[in-house]
């Protein structure tokens, strides 16, 4: 597999970000009325007055002690600070998840069914909806409905179920949209096969036939797409989080980006990308389960 050379990319590209960052990374930070010896002194507290290799060396020795550095806002470890946030985003990520499922899959196998009747032409304009309508869109429509004016659920915060509903469902519809007509062109597909029809002669019933057999065998390209967009819900749950005052990791890396902490960007994009990682190598044990005839190198 190529987790370990994936790895050490994503690695090398989060360490160069901060010497990608136009001009002097310490003084974008201290401002244009720093003083020479403030400069000397932050540099060489946070080894930035070493060279080149020499701070990519004690970068990687950082990394595989699970150090992600210190931050430069108020000298704390950028892993404590991340470890603190980390949990509400995969909540949020997880929950949107699990909403999109939960659309998707009734809808997208109604749909399968009944080809060109009004069922799939509902389930798909819903999709349609879906996807059209981004989330910085519908999460304020959202609040405005079933916060300001219904009062169902809490407009924002964390903390219990009811706080999660409503991000949830905001970041989670794009990709039950998308998973919806996945759904459906793979049950169209698998209800004309043969085992299929053996199932039918033996007298199974439809929904025992439809979700015990159809839905498995054509939920492979589903989790395929579901392990390509959890990155997505981990990057639009930046936006998400700020819309909903949610304390993950997404409005942490915006508060790091507007005060130019650049150790903690840093943590916050790896720790991202290595989740997306993490998910993906996952996502291809997944395919060994669905399927047995799929081997991995």
């Amino acid at each position: 597999m190529l987790i370990a050379p994936v790895v050490g990319a994503v690695i090398t590209l989060v360490f160069l970000l901060i010497h990608l960052v136009p001009g002097d990374p310490v003084l974008n930070y201290l401002g244009e009325g720093a003083t020479p010896q403030q400069v000397t002194d932050m540099r060489r507290r946070f080894g930035l007055d070493q060279s080149l290799p020499a701070q990519y060396a004690n970068y990687w020795k950082q990394v595989v002690q699970g150090d992600l550095g210190t931050s430069f806002l108020d000298r704390k470890p950028v892993s404590e600070k991340i470890r603190r946030r980390y949990p509400a985003t995969l909540q949020l990520a997880i929950g949107a998840l699990l909403i999109a499922l939960l659309m998707a899959i009734p809808l997208g196998v109604t749909a399968g069914i009944h080809p060109d009747a009004w069922q799939d032409h509902s389930a798909s304009f819903l999709a349609l909806l879906g996807i059209s309508v981004p989330n910085f869109a519908l999460g304020p429509m959202a609040i405005l409905v079933f916060s300001v004016l219904l009062r169902w659920l809490p407009a924002s915060g964390y903390g219990s179920p009811a706080h999660l509903v409503l991000p949830a469902v905001t970041l989670g519809a794009a990709l039950a949209a998308i998973l919806t007509r996945m759904i459906r062109s793979g049950v169209i597909e698998e209800m004309n096969r043969d085992y299929v029809r053996t199932a039918r002669a033996k007298g199974l019933p439809e929904q025992k036939v439809v979700y015990t057999h159809v839905l498995k065998n054509g939920l492979i390209p589903v989790v395929t797409m579901v392990g390509l967009q959890f990155g997505v819900l981990l990057g639009g749950a930046i936006i998400t989080e700020r819309i909903f005052n949610w304390p993950g990791l997404g409005s942490l890396t915006i508060e790091a980006i507007s005060t130019r902490d650049y150790p903690l960007v840093q943590g916050c994009i790896l720790v991202i990308a290595l989740t997306y990682i993490l998910v993906n190598a996952m996502t291809d044990l997944l395919y060994r389960l669905l399927d047995p005839r799929i081997e991995f190198a």
